[in-house]
C-alpha cells in the first residue's frame, strides 16, 4: 500500500510539472515580461531564502527567454512584433526600475541576461519612437544609480554596460555630462582593472558619442574640464590611464566639431609642456599620441608669444628628438608629418614673440 501511495505522488508531481511547461511554453511575449516583473516585485520584498531561491531561477529562465526574443537564436531571427510587445510591457509599468534595483539579487547569468535585455531595448522603436528614451527622461533618477553603480564592485560592469547604451540617447548622454562627469576622472583610476577600464569606455563614449552636445559642453566647461584632464588623467602616475587618456584627447580635439576648443587648447603653454613631458615618456604609443596633438601646436600660425618662446627655448632638444623619433613600419604620412613639424620648430624666429 505504502509503495502504491508513493507512486500516485511520483505521478501527480511529474503530472505538475509537465502542466508547468506547458505554462511556460504557451506565454506570450507580453506573459512573460508581466511573470519577471511579478517575480521581481517578489524577491525585491522577500526575507525567505528558499523562495527567492525558487524565484531567482525562474528569473534566470525568465531573463533567457526575453533575450532570445529580442536578439533571436541560432534557429531563428527576432520578431518585430514580439520584440515591440516586448518593449511596450517592459516600460509600462516600471519593469526597469524593478531590474535596476533588483539586479543585485539575480545569479550572476541572469544579470548578464538582464544587462544584455536592458541594452537592446535601447534600440528597440515602436511606432517609429525609441520609448526607452521617453522612459528615462521621465526617470532620470535611474541615471544616477547606473553611474554610482561604478562604485559597487559587484554591480559596476552590468550597470556600466547599461549606461554606455543608454546614452545612445542623445538627451541622456547630455545629462550625464553635465550632472556626472566629473566622477568619472576617478572612476578611471579606481584599482580594479576591469572596473576602471570600463568607466574608461564609458567616458570615452560620452566625450564622442554626440558631437554637437559634446562641442557644446566642452565650450562652457572648458577651464575645470582641461584642468582635471590634464592632472588626473594625463599626469597620471597609472601607465594605462596616461595612454588611454592621450589618445581620447587627440580624438577630441582631432574632431571637426571640436575646432574652436583645439585652437584654445592650443594656445596654452601649460598644456604644451604637458604635451612635450608627454613625448618623452618612454612608451612609443604614447609618444606617437603626443606627437599628433603636439604638431598643433608646431602647426598653428597665431602661436601666442608665450608658445614660440618655449619651442624656442626648446628648440634644439626637439630637433634632435624628432631626427632620432621613429616608428617600427615605414608611415609616409608620419614621417611627412614630422618634416613639417621640424621645419616649423627650426623657423622660428624670436620677432615672432613680439
Amino acid at each position: 500500500m505504502v509503495n502504491i501511495w508513493k507512486k500516485l505522488k511520483i505521478l501527480m508531481k511529474f503530472k505538475l510539472k509537465l502542466k508547468s511547461k506547458s505554462k511556460k511554453k504557451n506565454r506570450t511575449p507580453v506573459d512573460i515580461v508581466r511573470r519577471a516583473r511579478e517575480l521581481l516585485i517578489l524577491i525585491n520584498d522577500t526575507t525567505n531564502v528558499d523562495q527567492a531561491t525558487n524565484w531567482k531561477e525562474e528569473l534566470g529562465e525568465l531573463f533567457a527567454d526575453v533575450k532570445s526574443i529580442l536578439y533571436g537564436t541560432s534557429e531563428a531571427e527576432p520578431v518585430p512584433e514580439s520584440c515591440a510587445q516586448v518593449t511596450q510591457e517592459f516600460f509600462r509599468e516600471d519593469t526597469l526600475r524593478l531590474l535596476i534595483f533588483c539586479l543585485r539579487k539575480l545569479d550572476l547569468e541572469a544579470r548578464k541576461d538582464a544587462t544584455q535585455v536592458v541594452a537592446n531595448l535601447q534600440r528597440q522603436q515602436v511606432h517609429s519612437r525609441l520609448i526607452a528614451c521617453d522612459y528615462l527622461e521621465a526617470n532620470i533618477d535611474l541615471i544616477d544609480v547606473l553611474v554610482s553603480g561604478y562604485e559597487d564592485h559587484l554591480l559596476a560592469l552590468h550597470y556600466g554596460n547599461m549606461l554606455r547604451e543608454c546614452i545612445r540617447h542623445q538627451s541622456i548622454a547630455k545629462y550625464v555630462l553635465e550632472s556626472h562627469l566629473c566622477k568619472f576622472f576617478d572612476y578611471i583610476q579606481l584599482p580594479d582593472f576591469d572596473i576602471s577600464s570600463d568607466a574608461a569606455a564609458t567616458f570615452k563614449e560620452l566625450l564622442t558619442r554626440h558631437k554637437a552636445t559634446v562641442s557644446e559642453f566642452l565650450l562652457n566647461n572648458y577651464d575645470w574640464f582641461f584642468r582635471e584632464f590634464n592632472i588626473k588623467l594625463l599626469q597620471s602616475p597609472i601607465y594605462i590611464t596616461r595612454r588611454q587618456s592621450i589618445k581620447l584627447l587627440g580624438d577630441i580635439l582631432l574632431d571637426r566639431s571640436n575646432s574652436s576648443i583645439m585652437v584654445r587648447y592650443v594656445s596654452s603653454k601649460d598644456n604644451l609642456m604637458i604635451l612635450m613631458n608627454l613625448l618623452r615618456e618612454s612608451s612609443k604609443p604614447i609618444q606617437l599620441e603626443a606627437f599628433h596633438i603636439f604638431k598643433l601646436f608646431a602647426a598653428n600660425k597665431n602661436k601666442s608669444p608665450d608658445i614660440t618662446t618655449i619651442l624656442i627655448a626648446n628648440r634644439s632638444k626637439l630637433l634632435r628628438f624628432f631626427s632620432n623619433f621613429k616608428l617600427d613600419k615605414e608611415d609616409q604620412q608620419f614621417e611627412a608629418d614630422k618634416a613639417q613639424v621640424v621645419k616649423e620648430i627650426a623657423e622660428l624666429t624670436p620677432r615672432e614673440i613680439r
